[in-house]
């Protein structure tokens, strides 16, 4: 096999590549972390399950067959794979939309997870064949922090019934969910209510007094152990109740019907989007730190097919997490393989434990969830994006109002939209900057930023922050005419080093610019364009229209040339008479 073949098979089977260093002392690593992370994934698969309205036990469904196919196809060596809030959280929303458009019972909600799960590794798989893992790049910094700030909101607000032992109505904002706990206040359940606060209390203090201890575990067992030896259930404290047992069965996704695969595509779209974001995002950081490279396309790819797999054994969606990655990492995770002890030990718990867990009390589901999402509320980035760049701001907040008031799937389209918008804003109307040059050198730079940079008598030294194109041409167009009014102006020079584009309408408007500065008695002098802008200017004729002595690498030289231009008009000579001498910058 040629070291080509064996790159690309590495590549579509990752495991071939980290299989023939693995080592006994690299499965002992990877045996204690695979433990480690079970403990923590069993409940957090349970809570996730019910944040997105499904039976706990759905949960632990898709943390078996999914985790055991990412080890054979995914690039990241440490990424803990299981069902995460955010998926979740757009699941519920989705799965509400859909029972209230179509008037279904509550009894089809499965139905619809499962598969709007297959729908989201299906988009997932073909994302990644066709290579767009890049399209996560829409779903800009502001846009997550915003979005994920606000998603902590709804989804602690989605618990609070849970928490306090009554119905909420859970299609309807956070903020009328909790007016309607206030004003229904009577209504809660003492004692579940306090079964739910010792639990949240007992989370943060042990996650506070040992950090590395499993905590949410360690509640559900308290929890467990405490209802069955107090009867919770007879206290009025709602508990799981009847869990089945036994490894989930391969089925076929029922309803596969197109009415349903439309209503859905819209929110599985926005979920593979969020879930791959959340995973790519914890496989490189860990990547990073352990020197090796994963592939947002193969990712993509396992991801996919590991959702595949969870709707084939009537699980939800899954991901990436970023908590229990890094739990697997710090329990020295050093392959995928942890993934499959992980899957191993929650087919165990599966098989032979779940009757215990009929005694678990929700509100501990609830407190876990809780305290998950509490970490989301990024307050210090907030502050930091107010402290450099109040415009991300503006976009972060918006995406955080939009994913509060008008739904989880909507704010996020908001937020990207948002983003796009701002981002065509900006290229239409880019900053072009007034240069000088700094003392004692030839270097120029902005005038506003360097009030010390020495400019020119009747020179106008620019600089188009912004490649030339037909969605900019009038704005730069007007900006350089509003400069060349301001002052009596013979040359004006070009630093084109930020013109990285030019296309026919803006080498269209090129031309008539300078056919009509000439006519004016200002002639353009042009520095540091780019190889690719000068093959257009040279096709739509520019450089022949200006002629030799009118491009040059450096600013300095058209400077230059623009100085010797203003002093043959101060002898009085014409265009036609002075000698220009050749540009240096044509190939």
């Amino acid at each position: 096999m040629t070291e080509n073949n064996k790159l690309f098979w590495e590549q579509i089977f990752p495991p071939l590549a980290w299989l023939k260093d693995y080592k006994k002392e690299t499965f002992s690593s990877d045996l204690s972390a695979g433990i480690t992370t079970a403990v923590m994934l069993i409940p957090q698969g349970m809570a996730y399950a019910l944040l997105a309205g499904l039976d706990p036990i759905v949960g632990l469904y898709a943390s078996v067959l999914p985790l055991i196919i990412y080890t054979l196809l995914g690039s990241s060596r440490q990424l803990s794979v299981g069902p995460v809030a955010m998926a979740s959280l757009l699941m519920a929303a989705g799965i509400q939309q859909l029972l209230a458009a179509h008037s279904l019972s509550e009894d089809n909600k499965l139905t619809i997870a499962i598969l709007m799960t297959l729908l989201v590794g299906v988009i997932q798989l073909l994302m990644g064949v066709l290579k767009l893992g890049g399209v996560v790049n829409l779903l800009s910094h502001p846009v997550v922090t915003g979005f994920t700030a606000a998603a902590a909101l709804v989804i602690g607000a989605s618990q609070l019934q849970h928490l306090v032992g009554f119905s909420i109505p859970g299609d309807v904002a956070p903020h009328e969910q909790v007016w309607y706990l206030f004003t229904h206040f009577g209504n809660v359940q003492v004692t579940t209510l306090v079964v739910g606060l010792l639990a949240m209390l007992a989370l943060l203090g042990i996650k506070k007094l040992s950090p590395q201890a499993p905590s949410a575990i360690i509640v559900v067992l308290v929890g467990i152990i405490s209802s069955y030896l107090l009867d919770f259930n007879s206290l009025g404290v709602p508990i799981l109740g009847s869990i089945p047992s036994g490894l989930p069965s391969f089925q076929m996704p029922k309803h596969l019907d197109w009415e349903m695969i439309q209503s859905l595509a819209p929110t599985s779209f926005a979920v593979a989007l969020v879930a791959f974001m959340e995973s790519i995002s914890a496989a490189k950081v860990y990547a990073r730190q352990n020197r090796y490279q994963i592939s947002p396309s193969q990712e993509l790819i396992s991801l996919g097919m590991s959702n595949v797999g969870s709707a084939f054994t009537s699980g939800c969606v899954v991901g990436g997490a970023l908590s229990r990655t890094a739990v697997n990492a710090q329990a020295g995770a050093k392959s995928p393989l942890a993934n499959v002890i992980t899957a191993f030990v929650i087919g165990i718990t599966l098989a032979f434990l779940t009757e215990p867990f009929a005694f678990l009390p929700k509100p501990i589901l609830a407190a876990i969830i809780l305290v998950a999402v509490v970490s989301l509320i990024d307050v210090e980035e907030i502050k930091h994006l107010w402290e450099i760049k109040r415009d991300d701001l503006v976009i972060c907040m918006i995406t955080f109002l939009a994913t509060l008031f008008i739904g989880v799937s909507s704010g996020i389209v908001v937020g990207v939209l948002a983003s796009l918008l701002w981002l065509v804003y900006c290229s239409t109307r880019p900053d072009v900057a007034t240069l000088g040059r700094l003392p004692n050198t030839n270097s120029y730079r902005s005038v506003e930023h360097f009030p010390e940079a020495e400019t020119f008598d009747r020179i106008l030294i620019t600089r188009m922050d912004a490649q030339f194109f037909f969605g900019n041409v009038n704005h730069l167009k007007d900006s350089l005419t509003d400069k060349l009014s301001m002052q009596e102006t013979v040359a004006l020079v070009i630093d084109a080093s930020s013109m990285n584009a030019l296309d026919s309408t803006a080498a269209d408007a090129f031309n008539e610019m300078i056919k009509s500065l000439r006519n004016n008695g200002v002639e353009v002098m042009i520095s540091h364009v780019k190889g690719s802008v000068l093959q257009v200017m040279e096709a739509a004729g520019i450089a022949e229209l200006l002629g030799s002595g009118h491009l040059f690498y450096e600013v300095h030289d058209a400077v230059q040339a623009a100085l010797r231009h203003r002093e043959a008009v101060d002898q009085g000579l014409s265009v036609e008479e002075e000698e220009f001498g050749p540009s240096d910058c044509i190939d």
